[in-house]
C-alpha cells in the first residue's frame, strides 16, 4: 500500500526528501502498529506534492523503495503469525502492486508527450501537446488523420449577446499560452484516478436511465425541449462555486444535445461547467464535456480522458478552472457555448465564449446522432448520496431557489436550438422540470434581452428537503 502513494510522476524536491524518509519509516513499523499508521502509509497532503507531468523518480530509488516495502510485508507476516490472515487481506501486495501498473498503464495512454508544461495558479499543470498526438488520434478511426478544418457557424449567430471571453481559465492567467500546433491539456495524476472507485471506471459517468432520474441518487432542474430534429444549441450558462459536500458528489450546469432511448442505446453531447472532487480533487467549477453512445454503459469520458472529442484550440484546456464566477449579490459572470452538427461533414462542434472553436466530436461516434438530436437539454444535475440518511447538502447552480432571481438565483439565458438548415433560432415550447423542487428548482421567463431564459437551483436539504 505504501507504494501507491510513492510512486508517481512527481519531482523530488528537498523538502519531499524528509517526508518520503518517514513514509520509508512507516513501511517498516511492525505489524501490531501498522494499522494505526495506515493514513501516513497511504496518502499524500496536497501541499506536500508538487506534481510535474514529465519528471519521475530514479529507477534506482524506485527499486530501494519497493525492495522496503516488500520486505516490510515479509516481516510484518513472520513476526504476527497468529495475526497473517488479517494482515494478507490488508496489505495484498500482489494487487496493489497490479492497480499500481494498471494506474501506470493508463495514465501513459492519458498523458501524451509535452512540448511546455504550464504551471496553473490552482495546482493544475497544463501540457502543451502536439495536435496530432492528442488522444482522440488513438482512435482506430483517427489514426493518422489531423483535426478537420473550421466548419460553418449556424446561421443568426451573433457575438453581441457575449460577456465571457477564451482567456477566463485560471491557467491563463499566468500569462503563459501553448505554441501553434499544439493544445493545452490538463494533466492527469496518480493521486486523480486513485480517488475513483475504479481504473476502469475513471473519467467516466453513473449510469443514468431516465431523463429524469432519481435513480442513483442523481438530481436535476432543467428546461428542455422535444418534438422536432435537433442540429445543436447555445445558451449563456452562468457561473457559480456551489458547495459539494462529499468526494463522491457533484454539482454542475450544462447543456445536452440526445437522441435514442435512455434505457440502452442513449446518445449524447454534453458540454459546460461542473465541480467534481472526485474528478479534479478540487472544488473550482471546470469547463468540461462528455459524450456517450450506450447509455453511459461502456463508451464515452469527460474531456480528454479517452480517445474521442478532437480539441483544434490552443488556448482553452478542458477541465480547467473558470475564473472569475458569480457572487451573491456581486458581479454575475457567463459562459456562452454553442454545440452544432456540421452540415457539410456530419461531426459535431463546440464553440466557447465569442468565436472560439474547441474542437469536434467525429460523427462515427455515434449511432443516432449521426443524424440528429431528438431532445435537447438546459439545465443543473447534482449527486444526492443521502449522507447520514438525509438529503445532501449540496448545492445547485448558486446554492439559491429561482425565486430570488437575478444576482441571487443561478440562471441560462438566450435558449437556442439549430435547425435543419444550420440555422439559430429562439427555443420554442420549453418544458421545465425538477425531480425534487423542495431542493432545487426552477422558473422559466422570456424577455427582448435574454430571450428564452429560465433561474434554477437549489440549496439541497433544507426544512422543505430533509
Amino acid at each position: 500500500m505504501c507504494l501507491i502513494g510513492l510512486l508517481g510522476d512527481v519531482s523530488v524536491t528537498s523538502r519531499r526528501r524528509t517526508t518520503i524518509q518517514n513514509r520509508i519509516k512507516c513501511c517498516l513499523f511492525d505489524h501490531s502498529r501498522r494499522k494505526q499508521q495506515d493514513s501516513r502509509c497511504f496518502h499524500h497532503s496536497s501541499h506536500q506534492v508538487s506534481f510535474k507531468s514529465d519528471t519521475m523518480f530514479s529507477s534506482s530509488f524506485l527499486r530501494l523503495i519497493l525492495l522496503l516495502c516488500l520486505l516490510s510485508s515479509s516481516f510484518s507476516s513472520t513476526a504476527s503469525s497468529s495475526n497473517s490472515t488479517a494482515a494478507d487481506q490488508t496489505l495484498r501486495p500482489q494487487e496493489e502492486l497490479q492497480k499500481l501498473k494498471l494506474i501506470r498503464q493508463e495514465l501513459d495512454k492519458i498523458n501524451k508527450p509535452a512540448v511546455k508544461t504550464i504551471q496553473s495558479p490552482d495546482g493544475d499543470v497544463i501540457a502543451c501537446v502536439s495536435t496530432h498526438q492528442q488522444p482522440a488520434f488513438d482512435h482506430p478511426l483517427l489514426q493518422g488523420q489531423r483535426p478537420m478544418d473550421p466548419p460553418e457557424i449556424p446561421e443568426g449567430y451573433s457575438k453581441d449577446d457575449e460577456s465571457y471571453e477564451e482567456d477566463s481559465q485560471l491557467w491563463s492567467l499566468s500569462g503563459e499560452s501553448c505554441p501553434e500546433g499544439t493544445i493545452p491539456i490538463r494533466r492527469t495524476t496518480e493521486q486523480d484516478m486513485l480517488r475513483a472507485s475504479s481504473v476502469s471506471g475513471f473519467g467516466r459517468k453513473i449510469r443514468r436511465v431516465r431523463r429524469d432520474s432519481t435513480n442513483n441518487g442523481h438530481e436535476h432542474a432543467v428546461g428542455y425541449v422535444t418534438g422536432r430534429q435537433y442540429y445543436g444549441a447555445k445558451a449563456s450558462i452562468n457561473v457559480w462555486s456551489p458547495r459539494v459536500t462529499s468526494q463522491y458528489e457533484f454539482s454542475l450546469s450544462q447543456i445536452w444535445v440526445i437522441a435514442g432511448s435512455f434505457t440502452h442505446d442513449l446518445n449524447t453531447i454534453e458540454a459546460g461547467w461542473q465541480i467534481s472532487p472526485e474528478l479534479y480533487g478540487d472544488t473550482y467549477p471546470r469547463f468540461f464535456t462528455y459524450w456517450t453512445s450506450d447509455a453511459y454503459r461502456t463508451t464515452g469520458c469527460y474531456n480528454l480522458l479517452c480517445s474521442g472529442f478532437v480539441q483544434t484550440n490552443r488556448r482553452i484546456a478542458i477541465g480547467a478552472a473558470i475564473s472569475p464566477r458569480s457572487s451573491y449579490k456581486g458581479g454575475q459572470f457567463d459562459i456562452s457555448l454553442l454545440i452544432w452538427k456540421d452540415p457539410k461533414h456530419g461531426h459535431w462542434w463546440l464553440q466557447f465564449g465569442s468565436g472560439a472553436l474547441v474542437g469536434y466530436w467525429p460523427e462515427f461516434l455515434f449511432t443516432h446522432l449521426k443524424q440528429h438530436g431528438s431532445m435537447v437539454q438546459f439545465g443543473g444535475e447534482i449527486v444526492n448520496n443521502r449522507p447520514g440518511g438525509s438529503h445532501t447538502t449540496t448545492q445547485m447552480g448558486s446554492g439559491h431557489f429561482a425565486g430570488e432571481g437575478f444576482g441571487k438565483a443561478s440562471y441560462f439565458r438566450n435558449l437556442q436550438i439549430v435547425d435543419w438548415d444550420n440555422t439559430l433560432i429562439p427555443v420554442s415550447n420549453l418544458k421545465i422540470l425538477a425531480d425534487h423542487p423542495n431542493c432545487y428548482d426552477i422558473r422559466g421567463g422570456t424577455n427582448r434581452v435574454w430571450g428564452n431564459y429560465f433561474y434554477y437551483g437549489g440549496p439541497g436539504k433544507n426544512p422543505r428537503c430533509p
